[in-house]
């Protein structure tokens, strides 16, 4: 029953069974209801930190992908999630510089036990994209109440694991 209501997952990155989230209990459900009435310029402000990180990084970080949103579209950046070849030894780096980061799904869907039990001919190889995405994937913190000088921080850090020549980050960007 447990692994029904965490997405099926015995343990983390780990889906033997199709399940879904159901943890949501009573004192989770009053603290959203209490809220509810923050959460439209949180949404403002979750998009205004990621706007800034998005232009900021690729000002300064030539060998990482920021996050790509259509013109038409908006994100409330659950996770501000980049991409880079390098993406282990950068992670490592910025830990030991004191940023946190998590890898989300370092296992693609269609590789967990859930899925390969269909049978559905989706092994290894199958997707290289997400295979490929799934190793190259990292998030930065993200929430609302991110100001300028922890990302400025967050962001000097990142250059510094990247290994690239750090330019002053307090005039990038600045006319």
């Amino acid at each position: 029953m447990r692994e029904l209501r965490v997405h099926g997952q015995d343990r983390r990155y780990h889906h033997p069974i199709v399940g879904l989230n159901g943890r949501m209990d009573t004192l989770q459900a009053a603290i959203l209801l209490a809220k509810f009435d923050s959460f439209p310029n949180e949404v403002k402000t979750r998009a205004k930190v990621g706007a800034r990180y998005s232009a900021r990084i690729a000002e300064v970080c030539s060998s990482v992908t920021v996050p790509f949103i259509q013109a038409y579209n908006s994100s409330v950046f659950a996770q501000y999630t980049l991409q880079t070849a390098e993406r282990d030894r950068v992670v490592e780096e910025l830990r030991q510089s004191g940023v946190p980061t998590a890898v989300h799904y370092p296992v693609p869907i269609h590789l967990q036990p859930a899925i390969q039990n269909l049978n559905l001919g989706q092994g290894v190889g199958s997707m290289p994209i997400a295979e490929s995405l799934a190793t190259k994937v990292f998030s930065l913190p993200m929430h609302p109440f991110l100001d300028e000088q922890t990302q400025d921080q967050i962001i000097e850090a990142l250059v510094g694991a990247l290994s690239e020549t750090p330019p002053n980050i307090m005039s990038v960007g600045k006319s």
